[in-house]
């Protein structure tokens, strides 16, 4: 199954080219998160190491709009700057050769505002831009808006640690008959 992405020839690299967007199982390659966890749908824009901007289609089969709110369904807060993280984790670890054994994490939130409600059928317009970039952590500001009208906004630390490997099963001991 061909992804439907674009590529551009950055000028540092004239000879490999870069990713600009990004589909959905191009995003489950790069991020460990899935369903009911993964936030982002689609990455429209990416300039390596400087800016990404992700979409987000809000539905009401999502399961947090079970409890918050039932009879006003809106989008936790907290996952809106999730949605932020993973939108930056989505540009950093595309910079990680190695990303299947690492994680990225969160290692603070800072300035975190919610100006408007989003509620089913919002589209999330997460646009990141890197304010530090270092080899294993990132300091980014992410700005959510719907139909152009912020409703988020959070500067998010993350940062890239090891990937803890589950030991594989025991053997079963023999037993002697």
């Amino acid at each position: 199954m061909a992804a439907m992405s674009e590529t551009v020839t950055a000028p540092e690299t004239p000879t490999e080219p870069v990713k600009t967007t990004l589909d959905i199982l191009e995003i489950m390659a790069i991020l460990p998160h899935r369903y009911p966890f993964l936030l982002i749908d689609r990455v429209i824009e990416m300039e390596r190491r400087q800016r990404i901007v992700s979409i987000k289609n809000v539905t009401i089969n999502e399961p947090h709009f079970t409890g918050h709110f039932p009879d006003y369904p809106i989008m936790p807060g907290v996952l809106m700057v999730e949605a932020i993280a993973q939108t930056g984790g989505a540009l950093l670890l595309t910079e990680i050769p190695d990303r299947d054994e690492k994680l990225m994490v969160f290692t603070g939130i800072d300035n975190a505002k919610f100006k408007r409600p989003v509620v089913p059928g919002d589209q999330l317009r997460i646009e990141v831009t890197v304010l530090n970039w270092r080899t294993r952590a990132v300091k980014m500001q992410g700005v959510i808006t719907v139909e152009g009208k912020v409703v988020c906004e959070a500067v998010v630390t993350c940062m890239v640690v090891p990937r803890v490997k589950k030991a594989a099963p025991a053997a079963a001991p023999e037993t002697a008959e």
